[in-house]
């Protein structure tokens, strides 16, 4: 466990020091979310109900564009060999740097949605849907998206070949997380059933992620 944590720590440090891709996502989150209104109009009632789509959809790019980073720096400079070779089992490396990157890349997001949630005009309890379908979806996110990068790690130029794997892992995600968001505004959906099942999607990507990415790994470092 002390070693998992100071993988935690060193992965989080490296995110948020500058260049390290964790402001890239939260500024990226932000121009995405700040341009829709300028392209969608004046009509707040459109915006309103755009917002929670609009949040998950820039959340769902900033976590693309912050991936790549998961492992390929670690494969650079050779620390990724290190991890592969030292005694700790590899799935429970690659859950840790998963929850590293989550930390740092997907919490901020969270945190900057009521604030966002402003500019389109959603209100303190539609905002709050939205903030809490991304805390239980984020994860999910980060997890499949886990796989894809650990499958193009060894491939040159393999960001196109992640996003190729991740954007379909991580559709229902977003189908889900929108439908408990829209639940609250517009229903008449409960927000309980997709929300359940979001976080379901969530507990599965937890559990499979880890095995798949580190399999990967094992394959394209041997």
């Amino acid at each position: 466990m002390t070693a998992l944590s100071a993988l935690v720590r060193r992965d989080v440090r490296i995110a948020l020091r500058v260049g390290g891709g964790a402001l890239i996502g939260v500024l990226f989150f932000l121009t995405v979310v700040v341009l829709m209104p300028f392209a969608v109009g004046p009509d707040l009632a459109l915006l309103s109900r755009l917002g929670p789509a609009i949040l998950w959809i820039g959340a769902l790019l900033a976590s693309l564009l912050t991936l790549d980073r998961l492992f390929m720096a670690d494969h650079e400079d050779g620390s990724l060999d290190l991890i592969t070779m030292s005694r700790t089992p590899l799935e429970l490396a690659c859950a840790a740097k998963a929850l590293a990157h989550w930390l740092a890349a997907g919490l901020p997001l969270i945190v900057a949605t009521p604030a966002l949630g402003l500019l389109l005009n959603l209100d303190m309890v539609a905002t709050g849907a939205v903030a809490l379908t991304l805390l239980a979806g984020t994860p999910a996110l980060t997890f499949t998206g886990m796989i894809g990068t650990a499958l193009a790690v060894t491939l040159h130029r393999g960001g196109l070949l992640m996003a190729v794997l991740v954007l379909p892992l991580s559709i229902p995600v977003l189908i889900f997380g929108v439908a408990a968001s829209q639940a609250v505004i517009v229903g008449p959906m409960s927000f309980g059933a997709p929300f359940s099942i979001l976080c379901a999607l969530s507990l599965i990507s937890l559990v499979i992620g880890p095995f798949a990415a580190a399999a990967s790994l094992r394959h394209g470092l041997d």
